[in-house]
């Protein structure tokens, strides 16, 4: 079974938790992309959603999904998202394509966080994928030092510019084995918006697809 597959099948299952009649938060990515379009299906069901990102709201409305200002609400019910890494603590890497600040807030702000991957992003220990980091640009080589110091291979991520007006780094073979205190420390740098580890808020619930069908921690 492809891994596209499996993305498919596990953004299909992910309809079964929903609290309909409510606003619900929506992540970014390709696993993301295949819950819309599932979600268009019963869109009347919903009241509507909140987005992590532009690229996810355009795609959204192209659906005929009434996205809301998050300002304007109170809390979404749930947020669906996806990420890059989980591990079996539902501490993950986000930020691959460069959503991760409204994505973090989205997911502090949710009732329930429930995290949909194939199992190809599941891993033992975080860190075999870069780890993102947005940046206000006057603050970039400053926080490259500091990364340094903490052990990683920073590298800016050519082209990139997020929602915010702000700059990425991927930052390379950075020890993670305790990635709440390397979250932490991260998001003390003076110039860093947000670290793409998301331990202080992790997912409440994990739907993996497997090719044995959908894996369910909790």
């Amino acid at each position: 079974m492809s891994i596209n597959q499996l993305k498919k099948n596990v953004a299909k299952s992910v309809l079964d938790y929903l609290s309909f009649k409510y606003i619900i938060g929506i992540g970014s990515g390709s696993t993301i992309l295949y819950f819309i379009k599932f979600l268009a299906r019963c869109k009347k069901k919903i009241l509507g959603v909140v987005s992590s990102s532009y690229d996810t709201t355009m795609i959204l409305q192209k659906y005929g999904i009434q996205v809301f200002d998050i300002n304007t609400i109170t809390q979404p019910v749930i947020y669906i998202d996806s990420a890059d890494e989980i591990n079996t603590n539902l501490q993950m890497i986000k930020g691959g394509g460069g959503a991760l600040t409204t994505e973090k807030i989205i997911a502090s702000i949710a009732k329930k966080f429930i995290c949909i991957v194939d199992e190809s992003k599941v891993v033992d220990q975080l860190g075999v994928y870069p780890l993102p980091i947005e940046v206000i640009f006057h603050a970039y080589s400053y926080v490259l030092r500091e990364i340094m110091k903490l052990g990683g291979f920073p590298k800016y991520r050519n082209g990139v510019v997020t929602d915010h007006g702000n700059i990425i780094i991927d930052v390379y073979h950075l020890n993670l084995r305790h990635p709440k205190v390397m979250e932490d420390r991260i998001n003390s740098i003076p110039g860093v918006v947000t670290v793409g580890l998301f331990c202080n808020r992790k997912a409440d619930m994990a739907l993996i697809g497997t090719k044995n069908g959908i894996k369910i921690i909790k």
